[in-house]
């Protein structure tokens, strides 16, 4: 008898907990607006269909990425609702079995409960993102700090561990320019990373990163301190105006680098733009051709020169994009201590983990999810 009470009550259990699982699906759907998101996703597919859809590139492109936001709304609703149910239809059926089938009716429903509870906190990711331009595809810039080549080592690991983060998020990336360090590591990367709310997310990677390791670099195997910084710019639309005078721009081209043998590019393909009012330089050497890589730049030019000139407009667009800050001790945002104790600490939000090879690896979400609820807060 006291073994059947004791199934029942587990039963209870699990009919809770549904219940309130579709509590707040009902509240999700009112504060994420899914209605209105359903209509207008539906407004931009048949924007799609339409038999001239792409003699205009720039405008296709953009509704293709307002699609994919809307997407990154309805998509994981539609799975969290999914979700939910079945866990309602498994239930009812856990309740016709008894003994070890019922529990093991009851486990699986669980975990299908399990399931919804990833669908809430991808929503509750994408309810954070809000800002202007937080739908938008990224530019990340990586730059080596104070550390000489420790700093260059330290910028090839985190433009590693981004990658490893984009394609964890089924995001591209496309590598702009890349320059090498004199001993190991790079001095720099540019690169753009697309997807939906790429921006939105990545937009909390801005600032100093600083490294605590043992050198591979130092005989004595001393403990080196290294930084780098982390640019993230907002791609912009072609419908924000951003001029730019012909007079007040050098057009630089040289040789891309490559890997040798057949692959070496003969001519001068790469492209390195120069506002001079401004004193913004960026560079394009993905492309073999000098007119895409032109084309590459400009587009990263107007998108810096965007940020800059709203940034001298108020002084709040700090709150938006993130203060810079010198690329050394005393500006870091996130420490990552590999020795003598494991650590990655994000110091304007207290979040931190000793699962540093987790972090190399991408894992960065619960670091750029503690900073939005913070920002939000605020």
């Amino acid at each position: 008898m006291e073994e059947s009470k004791e199934k029942l009550l587990e039963v209870e259990e699990v009919r809770q907990q549904i219940a309130d699982l579709e509590t707040r699906v009902a509240q999700m759907a009112d504060y994420i607006k899914i209605g209105e998101r359903r209509a207008k996703l539906k407004e931009l597919e048949a924007k799609q269909a339409d038999g001239e859809f792409w003699n205009n590139q720039n405008l296709a492109r953009e509704v293709i990425a307002e699609t994919n936001a809307e997407r990154a709304y309805v998509g994981p609703y539609d799975s969290l609702l999914k979700s939910v149910e079945d866990a309602r239809v498994m239930l009812e059926l856990a309740e016709m079995e008894e003994g070890a089938a019922q529990q093991q009716a009851l486990k699986d429903t669980l975990g299908e409960c399990d399931k919804a509870e990833g669908y809430f906190a991808k929503l509750r990711m994408q309810s954070l993102l809000g800002g202007k331009f937080d739908a938008c595809n990224v530019f990340v810039k990586l730059h080596a700090g104070q550390g000489g080549t420790e700093a260059c080592d330290w910028v090839q690991m985190l433009y590693r561990m981004y990658k490893r983060y984009a394609e964890d998020q089924g995001w591209k990336l496309e590598e702009y320019d890349i320059q090498p360090g004199e001993e190991a590591g790079l001095k720099d990367v540019y690169f753009k990373i697309e997807g939906p709310y790429a921006f939105g997310m990545l937009k909390a990677e801005r600032g100093i990163h600083r490294l605590v390791r043992i050198s591979p670099f130092d005989a004595n195997k001393r403990r080196q301190t290294s930084f780098a910084s982390v640019e993230t710019i907002a791609e912009i639309n072609d419908d924000i105006d951003v001029e730019i005078k012909d007079e007040d721009l050098r057009i630089d081209t040289y040789r891309s680098g490559g890997a040798g043998g057949q692959h070496v590019n003969k001519t001068d393909s790469a492209v390195r733009l120069t506002h001079l009012p401004t004193g913004i330089v960026v560079a394009c050497q993905k492309e073999r051709s000098q007119h895409m890589n032109k084309e590459k730049a400009m587009n990263m030019l107007r998108a810096q020169l965007y940020e800059y000139y709203e940034d001298q407009k108020k002084a709040e667009m700090d709150r938006f994009y993130g203060a810079k800050s010198a690329n050394g001790w005393g500006s870091q945002i996130r420490s990552y201590v590999f020795c003598p104790y494991t650590q990655v600490k994000d110091l304007r939000t207290e979040y931190e983990t000793s699962d540093v090879n987790g972090v190399m690896d991408g894992h960065l979400q619960p670091f750029i999810e503690s900073w939005l609820q913070m920002k939000a807060a605020g």
